[in-house]
């Protein structure tokens, strides 16, 4: 993608109603339309969705198609992408405004950053779909499912609430195994190193972004851990 392209894109996401970001690590605060300060924290429901459905999260969404897809499934839920990259962000946004989806949001910002943004019991849900799986041992703490962000989405996830884990990656699917092992903030209610090999557990499973297709065509096999927040 051309440097021009990327700019208007960025340029665009000021524009656009249904997308919220934050462009300092050491500031977190949220900017919004026409690039004002906007405070959310708490407030999603009543001030964005204007309405009190649940709420929720996809972490590091890309170009947002299982946001898509969840919030035209459900349209008695809301539905926020996460992600740091906004020329990503910029497609899902832009199809959800075309297509009227007025039940979804996008959030550009660290993932650390999260509990700024949400309060306590906000989010009912997260999904985290193909993440960058951060092979290296080195950076196992950069995982979505390492125990420093399991402690972080304690922060603003409901009691109960589940999290969702959907990856092509054997090695990040046995870590989260393992992470959910040895702590105590979690319960696993279920795992599958091969969802498509029997009959899907949940019908959200059955979405599939554009690099699961690639994934599939390769031959790899999808992985799937549910756990709830005891």
């Amino acid at each position: 993608m051309g440097r021009k392209n990327k700019l208007q894109k960025f340029s665009d996401l000021l524009t656009f109603s249904n997308v919220y970001e934050n462009y300092n690590f050491h500031h977190p605060v949220l900017i919004g339309t026409d690039g004002e300060e906007i405070d959310l924290k708490g407030k999603w429901n009543k001030d964005h969705f204007k309405n009190d459905k649940p709420i929720t999260l996809e972490l590091a969404c890309g170009r947002g198609e299982y946001t898509l897809g969840l919030g035209r499934e459900n349209p008695d839920r809301n539905f926020i992408g996460v992600d740091i990259k906004g020329a990503r962000i910029w497609k899902g946004a832009n199809i959800a405004l075309n297509e009227g989806l007025d039940n979804i949001a996008f959030l550009r910002c660290r993932i650390e950053l999260l509990s700024h943004f949400f309060g306590k019991d906000e989010i009912d849900e997260i999904w985290i779909t193909f993440p960058d799986p951060f092979l290296k041992e080195s950076k196992s703490n950069r995982r979505l499912t390492s125990l420093f962000f399991l402690k972080q989405y304690v922060k603003f996830l409901k009691n109960k609430g589940f999290v969702h884990l959907k990856t092509d990656e054997t090695n990040l699917y046995e870590f989260t195994l393992e992470t959910l092992a040895d702590q105590e903030l979690y319960e696993l209610q279920e795992h599958n190193k091969d969802i498509y090999s029997g009959p899907l557990s949940i019908p959200e499973l059955e979405l599939k972004t554009y690099y699961e297709n690639m994934h599939l065509e390769k031959g790899k096999t999808i992985k799937y851990v549910r756990f709830q927040l005891k």
